[in-house]
């Protein structure tokens, strides 16, 4: 079966513009009504009656809202949109505010991201024109098939994190050997997208495998989220709350566990090995009494 995507109107991606291009939108929203699917990127600035961002010489916020009146569905595409951005970072001088924030009663599916992975891009409108409806949406409006992991779950740095070995500088021998980014700033411990199995550039690579840390570029008011390479203070794991500092005790103490364990298996067998060793140099004649009782051979 194949499905094609018919993009109707996009002002940096049109081949018109000007008057015809906007005369294309208004003919779509009459004659699509209750049939399209709205994709918005940006944030909605409100001040000064939304005049920081005008298209066709009407407002961004008027524009959308009468763009969604008849929209099967509305997107919210990347961090601007879903969240309001950089725009909406403190102090916020133009009040940018997200979609969801201006417009509602229709069904509207968050894909935030700075921006937001291609594939989760078209992934949303496909599961639409396939199933008829919309993906299934976590607690925050995001579809789960892409946003149920923490980038943290789907690493391949995890392992490291496990065992308690950090970068502590972005030139250090642990940078340079690929141990986890947590230390230096990394927020995939609380960020949840499909960077790490999906990946960008047609699964080529994304920034923690390229030496970075995640940002959390999709999570809400990431811009205002502290310092991008502070360490995160606290790191959520299977029902517990815990630090990099207790992960790499509580490693270390495993390993030695590991190794008492080990040694009091070897301990055991050995005893046992020289148990049956004894008896079968009994039974045929040749236990040396005095010369085991002397800490020699047999």
């Amino acid at each position: 079966m194949n499905v094609m995507i018919s993009l109707e109107y996009d002002d940096t991606l049109a081949a018109a513009s000007g008057a015809p291009l906007e005369e294309h939108l208004e003919k779509i929203i009459k004659e699509k009504a209750g049939k399209y699917i709205l994709a918005v990127e940006g944030g909605v600035p409100l001040d000064e009656d939304g005049v920081y961002c005008t298209v066709g010489g009407r407002t961004f916020k008027e524009s959308l809202i009468e763009a969604a009146k008849g929209a099967a569905a509305i997107i919210e595409y990347g961090s601007c949109a879903s969240w309001g951005g950089i725009q909406a970072a403190k102090p916020n001088p133009t009040n940018t505010v997200s979609v969801s924030s201006v417009v509602s009663g229709k069904p509207i599916i968050k894909v935030p991201g700075c921006p937001p992975i291609p594939e989760v891009m078209t992934g949303v409108i496909m599961h639409y024109a396939l199933f008829g409806q919309i993906p299934p949406l976590d607690s925050q409006g995001r579809p789960k098939q892409f946003y149920g992991n923490r980038i943290h779950d789907t690493c391949y740095r995890r392992a490291f994190f496990d065992s308690g070995l950090f970068v502590e500088k972005f030139d250090d021998d642990a940078s340079k050997s690929g141990w986890c980014l947590y230390k230096v700033g990394c927020r995939g411990p609380q960020t949840y997208n499909s960077c790490g199995n999906l990946r960008w550039w047609n699964g080529l690579s994304y920034p923690i495998q390229s030496g970075h840390g995640c940002i959390g570029c999709s999570e809400k008011g990431f811009w205002d989220n502290d310092v991008f390479y502070k360490r995160l203070p606290d790191i959520p794991l299977a029902n517990t709350i815990t630090t990099a500092d207790t992960i790499g005790t509580v490693a270390a103490v495993g390993a030695t566990a590991a190794v008492i364990v080990h040694g009091a298996a070897t301990l055991t067998r050995n005893k046992i090995l020289d148990m049956k060793e004894e008896k079968r140099l009994k039974e045929e004649g040749l236990w040396d009494e005095k010369k085991h009782n002397n800490g020699g051979g047999h």
